[in-house]
């Protein structure tokens, strides 16, 4: 019984790494949330780091692939980015999108 959770533990593990996501509607919002330290809850920043909520989901996109191809200098996103894959990127860039200014 045991070996079966264990088995059962091990391919969960490896098909949440092969970048399958599952069907959550919050996913988005999830993945925006670990933005919220320099950009605000909902994208709405309090200092001087960029307000992403109302911002073009293309546009923040570009900015991104800025960002992950170090063509925009950053302190951190540069590093950040690179943890997300192109679909959490566009999730994250939706919400925030979605969000009113």
């Amino acid at each position: 019984m045991k070996i079966r959770w264990t088995i059962a533990a091990m391919i969960g593990t490896a098909s949440s790494m092969s970048g399958a996501q599952p069907a959550d509607p919050d996913l988005g919002r999830n993945l925006a949330a670990t933005c919220a330290n320099c950009h605000g809850t909902d994208g709405r920043a309090r200092d001087a780091s960029a307000t992403l909520a109302g911002y073009p989901e293309k546009r923040l996109l570009e900015v991104i692939e800025e960002f992950r191809s170090g063509r925009r200098k950053a302190t951190i996103m540069h590093q950040l980015v690179k943890g997300y894959t192109p679909e959490q990127m566009r999730l994250i860039a939706g919400y925030f999108a979605a969000q009113k200014n």
